[in-house]
């Protein structure tokens, strides 16, 4: 077994070694501008870019034609969020967002506040929900959009998408649900779920990093966006740029390996995650943060009571987990997830992630319990 052993899944993971052999032939042998119009190498490019287009819009139930590439989640939520923002100003400028969403989102929107943007964010139980209340008065004439993510990066919490979509539609708004945590490891229909605006990441599910795609909804409603950037008029206009071909293939095959595998893998992984957390409750004075119940399958996020996490971490080398999410581990602040939940500041300085993926191993579950265990016993 080699160490550190690896429990950080929600972070990124590795490249499936498929996806690499997939990748290889376009960085040097296929290597034309998928834009070059007038020869085959672009052609060849061309080809390998809408196929992987497909397999997204596999992976996520919608149409290729709806599915646009990026370089990661980050930049298709700043594309939705702003892009919907400059594109209904004239009909209003509310925006309302769950407070556990991924700062990505809650930066955004806050960013948009400084240009004169009307921000809602809707508090969550102790198990990280919304209530459907609370979304239902919070909306307004002036809503043009809500953002509700579909799995909690740090808890893995998951919220039940419909119902939100239809209060969102009926009050005339747009739903866009962060599924960068999701795709890959549950079944996502943007038709099934009402979501209109979707984002995704190729890293998060054993595809190479920078590179992810938006989907956008064209039918009822049809969802218009102001681009980010000019410049060549790629992806529709919506996204210029030279495409990332040999990153977008990964992100093709990536979806197409996960649309096979994932309810297997998530079995296996689930139980694995169960082990490891219950387990790790029986040593006492620790508890999982969110709900039980509707979660991801890989995510366990426990509160160690009276135990930094920090300290904990830095007594744990073998072991490679987070305190949360990647994107604020280097903010000296408690987790906005976790403090939204309720916790106090002291319980969420206690709590630790662990994310398990494909390759975690029950032989790496056991060495994880057996360590952090004595690290406990240490504290």
């Amino acid at each position: 077994m080699k160490t550190p052993v690896y429990f950080d899944y929600n972070a990124t993971c590795p490249a499936d070694a498929r996806v690499v052999k997939k990748m290889l032939p376009y960085f040097s042998e296929h290597f034309g501008n998928a834009s070059s119009k007038n020869h085959a190498y672009g052609w060849l490019a061309h080809d390998a870019v809408e196929e992987a287009r497909i397999k997204v819009a596999e992976i996520i139930d919608a149409e290729a034609s709806e599915i646009l590439f990026t370089s990661g989640a980050t930049e298709s939520i700043n594309l939705a969020i702003k892009g919907v923002y400059k594109a209904y100003h004239k009909k209003g400028n509310h925006i309302i967002c769950a407070a556990t969403e991924h700062k990505a989102v809650l930066d955004c929107c806050a960013s948009l506040e400084k240009e004169g943007a009307k921000i809602t964010l809707l508090p969550v139980d102790r198990e990280g929900l919304i209530n459907l209340t609370d979304l239902k008065n919070a909306l307004n004439d002036s809503t043009i959009l809500v953002c509700i993510m579909l799995a909690n990066n740090e808890t893995g919490v998951l919220h039940n998408m419909a119902p939100i979509a239809e209060l969102v539609h009926a009050g005339n708004a747009l739903l866009l649900c962060d599924a960068t945590q999701a795709v890959g490891k549950i079944r996502v229909s943007v038709n099934e779920e009402g979501i209109d605006l979707l984002p995704l990441s190729a890293h998060k599910m054993y595809g190479p990093k920078g590179v992810g795609a938006l989907y956008v909804r064209r039918k009822k409603p049809r969802v218009s966006l102001v681009p980010l950037m000019d410049g060549g008029g790629h992806e529709n206009g919506l996204r210029s740029g030279t495409l990332n071909v040999t990153g977008i293939v990964g992100l093709g095959a990536a979806c197409d390996l996960a649309l096979n595998e994932q309810w297997e893998d998530g079995i296996r992984i689930s139980k694995l995650r169960t082990k490891l957390e219950q387990s790790l409750i029986d040593l006492g004075n620790i508890f999982v943060n969110g709900s039980q119940k509707q979660r991801l399958p890989n995510v366990s996020n426990l509160c160690f009571r009276g135990i930094k996490a920090e300290r904990l971490i830095t007594l744990l080398p073998e072991i490679a987990f987070s305190t949360g999410s990647a994107c604020s581990s280097a903010l000296a602040k408690p987790s906005h997830v976790l403090t939204a939940m309720g916790q106090n500041e002291e319980m969420a300085y206690a709590a630790v992630r662990f994310s398990l993926g494909k390759y975690t191993t029950e032989e790496e579950v056991d060495f994880c319990i057996q360590k952090v265990s004595c690290a406990i016993q240490l504290l």
